[in-house]
């Protein structure tokens, strides 16, 4: 067996996919490996749980991260791994869907489930179908088995200190056609809501834009974030589209949930199904939202969500 490799951006991504990894590997009876920018970032990964790294060549200035895509598959040419497993951001979901077409393999884009198979060591992938009113379950028959994965899919790996791990310099050079004519920070409402414990989301049940500060004070006492429906970013243009959840959106997996005047359509719902606990508060009683709720409460938001404020700052003082 050749291994179980995986591909992200930073650290907390690489965690989570070594986390599946690490399982994943255990079973097969094969080795775990990774990539790395740097060789600070390739130790950090053999202690996370990696028993390989390959460092990565560095990048030109005007080279996009799309430019490992030849790297990449020089690597998988010759170490020939039996699964790549890849962050779904979308400059990993471009490399990804590039590499699988030059290793002339399957790809298993979303996926939110893996498991071995049968007898012939094949995973079975898990993915959303029909707007996630359906799970599909796929195989890939060809090698490497690959599959791009959602943040926080799967528990991140954890420190082992004290593990050894070797790390194997990459020698191809990267290449793209595409080159960077300049870089600027993108302006954000907030923080990345995929990496969000804590998230008040507001729907077409809130009245006018002001009153999106209803659910801006509840995160604050909560220490959360705002997130919104589709309709409220792109149809009103009340918040940013970064903002949004749901199938076409952000896809979270928060600790906490809460809905303020969500319907809870299917499309919304595909995209906080795996929250931890989900809250919601609507005025209408048969709204879909409450199918998906562990809690929730019939109610105008306008009433409630201030005495949830009020009882929630209470509780915190004591």
């Amino acid at each position: 067996m050749a291994g179980i490799w995986v591909f992200a951006e930073d650290l907390e991504q690489t965690r989570e996919l070594l986390g599946a990894g690490t399982e994943l590997a255990g079973k097969l009876g094969t080795k775990l490996a990774a990539f790395a920018g740097d060789g600070e970032l390739a130790r950090q990964y053999i202690v996370f749980g990696a028993d390989e790294v390959f460092l990565l060549p560095p990048l030109a200035q005007d080279q996009p991260l799309e430019a490992y895509v030849p790297v990449l598959f020089e690597a998988a040419r010759q170490e020939d791994p039996d699964v790549f497993l890849f962050a779904a951001t979308p400059r990993c979901k471009e490399i990804a869907a590039r590499l699988s077409v030059k290793l002339n393999t399957g790809l298993c884009s979303g996926c939110t489930g893996i498991e071995l198979g049968g007898g012939e060591q094949l995973l079975g992938m898990e993915r959303m179908a029909y707007g996630g009113a359906a799970i599909q379950r796929v195989q890939c028959t060809m090698r490497p088995q690959m599959a791009t994965v959602p943040p926080r899919t799967f528990e991140p790996s954890v420190a082992q200190e004290g593990r050894q791990g070797k790390i194997t310099e990459l020698k191809t050079s990267p290449h793209s056609e595409v080159k960077v004519i300049g870089r600027s920070p993108r302006q954000r409402g907030s923080v990345n809501l995929a990496e969000a414990k804590i998230i008040v989301c507001v729907g077409r049940g809130v009245g006018k834009p002001e009153d999106i500060q209803l659910a801006r004070d509840l995160a604050e006492v909560l220490g959360g974030e705002v997130g919104c429906s589709r309709p409220v970013a792109e149809e009103l243009n009340w918040l940013p589209e970064e903002l949004y959840l749901g199938i076409s959106g952000k896809k979270v997996k928060p600790e906490l949930y809460i809905g303020l005047g969500v319907s809870g359509q299917i499309q919304h719902v595909t995209g906080i199904r795996d929250s931890k606990v989900i809250f919601a508060v609507n005025q209408d009683e048969n709204a879909p939202i409450f199918e998906a709720a562990d809690y929730g409460i019939v109610g105008d938001l306008y009433q409630v969500v201030p005495k949830l404020i009020e009882e929630l700052k209470s509780a915190l003082k004591g």
